[in-house]
């Protein structure tokens, strides 16, 4: 059996026991083999675009894990469609396993796209899987980054995503931590390209990334989730159209297909009646980074429970509300015989917000199981008042 062969095979299996059984197949590429099958496995997840394509060849572990989900890079994609004009010119300054570069370089504009990556092993590999997923007139060149930046020619788009790891393998936030530093690069970067996109850390406090930056120059922030977890920040930098140092940048909230702008904010609208609404929403992971809920009340029908709630309500029923969706089943107090409303339920999905007691404490004190179709949010109302509210996935009616 060859190498090939045993990947095809087993590619379904447990990479553990393969490697614990690895004697068995004497003529296979162990190692190469065990890679392939665990990144053939993750991509099934992460890349399923890549792994229906066969003959794509997977990084170590590391390499896939640091690498965009094909969502994300889809995102980015069309944010970078927009930039891009017909034959301007595409570099991906830190490419990687290619996955972003590979997404953009589909666009259907006659531009150029070139790959810049310092890593030999990790050009083979792009080139390799380019030319299978299709990418023709694509240019990869292996070399640093910074000094391709250095001797390049003006772009029309240059991208960055900056190594989040120091010389240790640790992972590291701040951009003048991560390899390259962009802080250090600005100047350069945006003499030279008309727009400049970064992916930095979702960790990253978006308004110390925004100062670091300039406000003369930051245009764009994208704050992007999948599956309600945020996954990344999207600077878009420019000189175009700038000048005015106290220009509010665009700030975009993405989770999924969801994109919620946040740009125009307002001081949240407290709720002050005496008996809940029937709908309770929670905002999603974008808009909780972004911490603009006041943009919530002005684009829609909602009040926020209490100042520090991050919970809204409202008579209406809102399909369109970025995040999930509640009924309001009941409310009660805090008080121990108050507490007793909820004796019927067995299990719940227990959130606390702007609560002096945590998830574990709640659901010990109740007495509840994990999980079920009940949800219970703890909070604090505007009044001072501790509360509990049941509630089930709201559906509209």
């Amino acid at each position: 059996m060859t190498t090939e062969e045993f990947i095809i095979q087993h590619r379904r299996d447990a990479v553990a026991d393969l490697a614990l059984h690895a004697s068995r197949w004497p003529g296979v590429d162990m190692p190469f083999a065990l890679e392939q099958i665990d990144g053939w496995q993750r991509a099934c997840r992460k890349l399923p675009t890549w792994a229906a394509t066969e003959g794509i060849v997977y990084p170590p572990h590391l390499a896939m894990e640091q690498c965009s989900s094909e969502q994300t890079a889809r995102y980015k994609a069309k944010v970078i469609s927009r930039l891009l004009p017909v034959g301007g010119s595409y570099v991906d300054l830190t490419g990687g396993l290619g996955v972003d570069f590979s997404f953009v370089a589909q666009l259907p504009t006659q531009a150029s796209f070139v790959y810049v990556e310092r890593q030999k092993r990790l050009c083979e590999v792009a080139a390799h899987n380019f030319a299978l997923l299709g990418l023709k007139d694509v240019e990869v060149d292996c070399a640093d980054g910074v000094d391709y930046l250095h001797s390049m020619s003006c772009a029309s788009v240059v991208f960055l995503d900056p190594a989040r790891r120091d010389a240790h393998g640790g992972k590291t936030v701040a951009m003048a931590d991560c390899q390259p530093d962009v802080l250090q690069l600005r100047e350069e970067l945006l003499e030279k390209a008309d727009f400049v996109v970064l992916k930095l850390s979702p960790m990253l406090d978006w308004h110390q990334a925004l100062l670091e930056l300039g406000r003369d120059v930051v245009r764009e922030i994208h704050i992007v989730s999948v599956a309600n977890e945020c996954k990344e920040l999207l600077f878009v930098l420019s000189r175009q159209g700038g000048g005015e140092t106290s220009a509010q940048p665009r700030i975009l909230c993405v989770d999924g297909d969801e994109v919620f702008d946040t740009t125009v904010d307002a001081p949240q609208r407290i709720f002050s009646g005496s008996s809940l609404p029937a709908y309770l929403y929670e905002p999603n992971a974008s808009i909780m980074k972004a911490g603009r809920f006041g943009a919530l009340c002005a684009s829609m029908p909602v009040d926020a429970l209490a100042a520090n709630s991050h919970l809204f309500v409202s008579d209406s029923w809102l399909p369109h509300f970025p995040g999930r969706r509640f009924h309001v089943n009941a409310e009660c107090g805090f008080g121990k015989h108050e507490l007793g409303a909820l004796s019927a339920l067995q299990r719940a999905n227990i959130t606390v917000r702007n609560f002096p007691m945590s998830v574990a404490d709640l659901r010990k004190r109740l007495r509840l199981k994990e999980g079920g179709s009940d949800y219970l949010f703890a909070t604090t109302l505007a009044d001072g008042k501790r509360v509990v509210i049941s509630c089930g996935l709201g559906n509209g009616k």
